[in-house]
């Protein structure tokens, strides 16, 4: 059984709280019929699936439909890899737009997406008073892909640049809002050779680069940071829960001790499978190779390290078993993390 859009069967009272939800008694009613299998399906955030799967705890199960991967983008799109790359870099994986015609076309439905069904379903579902302060976090986050940041120094940027007293719980929450309507992720600071998690600050990413660059107008198309971006979807799309690592190098120079905090991209985490990633984008030079590489030299255990670049190489592997590939051979071959 199939219930679709159930999110226009709850009013406004019970999405507020002030009364339960109706439609939780009917599935629960369902629930108790032998043989019937119940598929929920909704695509705003009136209901979210949190909602769902803490009322049928223990009874249900979320399949999380994702925008479509680069993989599943090239079996529609009609060119070669690389002009595919170039339109999934610009418009994204939103299904609707491999059926329209002109880029012009294409703008305006992500544009209106993000601002008509994103952003107003957040207001309306969380009575927000203030959307400007929504709109503009939107954009700082937008902004920043692939950096690492926290409530603090976002409401620093808020006072200097905006000159608007938002507070850091404020921003917190807003944070939250977007996460739950599948607007933003975050991935959270790893110490690989501590095996600790470090907390604040964290990096965002979001979960489709055409809405991203809609919502800043086509304006922020840093190749660089859309490739991390993109590759920290395909990860989290494999079923990867992904961190940013860190890695210490401890030396001595001239005599004097010192201590270097190096990043690594991507640590990614499958049942008893890891991988540590970095997203390069391009290695021009020797010094290109060695800065990408460092931190990968750092981490001594034995699992699986890539460094990825965008043009296309073929797949080799350096004398300490680093894996260099090209980020077209690592999307649409679901094998590539095993190679």
């Amino acid at each position: 059984m199939l219930l679709d859009e159930v999110q226009y069967a709850i009013s406004d009272e019970e999405m507020r709280g002030e009364e339960p939800p109706r439609l939780y008694g009917v599935l629960n009613g369902l629930l108790r019929m032998r043989n019937v299998d119940v598929y929920v399906t909704g695509s705003n955030s009136k209901m979210l699936s949190t909602n769902v799967m803490t009322e049928f705890r223990g009874r249900g199960d979320e399949v999380r439909v994702r925008p479509l991967s680069f993989a599943e983008f090239m079996q529609a799109y009609d060119g070669d890899v690389q002009h595919g790359w170039a339109e999934y870099v610009m418009f994204g994986g939103m299904p609707l737009t491999l059926s329209m015609r002109s880029d012009e076309q294409k703008s305006l439905y992500l544009k209106n997406l993000f601002e008509e069904t994103y952003l107003k379903d957040i207001v309306s579902r969380n009575g927000l008073r203030r959307s400007q302060e929504l709109d503009d976090l939107v954009d700082v986050l937008a902004s920043s892909i692939g950096a690492l940041t926290n409530p603090p120094k976002i409401k620093a940027t808020f006072a200097s640049v905006l000159h608007s007293g938002i507070s850091t719980n404020t921003i917190m929450q807003y944070i939250g809002h977007l996460e739950d309507a599948f607007v933003i992720e975050e991935a959270r600071r790893f110490d690989v050779k501590g095996r600790k998690y470090i907390g604040s600050p964290k990096k965002y990413y979001f979960e489709d680069m055409g809405l991203r660059n809609a919502r800043l107008g086509f304006c922020q198309i840093e190749q660089t940071h859309i490739m991390e971006n993109i590759v920290y979807n395909e990860l989290r799309t494999r079923g990867y829960n992904v961190d940013v690592g860190v890695v210490d190098r401890r030396g001595t120079s001239e005599g004097v001790p010192y201590r270097k905090r190096l990043e690594v991209d991507f640590v990614a985490n499958l049942g008893n499978r890891r991988c540590y990633i970095q997203s390069a984008y391009q290695l021009p030079t020797p010094e290109k190779v060695a800065q990408e590489k460092a931190s990968l030299l750092e981490i001594d255990d034995s699992f699986q390290k890539i460094v990825l670049v965008r043009d296309v190489v073929k797949p080799v592997r350096d004398e300490h078993g680093i894996l260099t590939m090209s980020v077209y051979d690592f999307l649409l071959n679901p094998d590539s993390l095993t190679m």
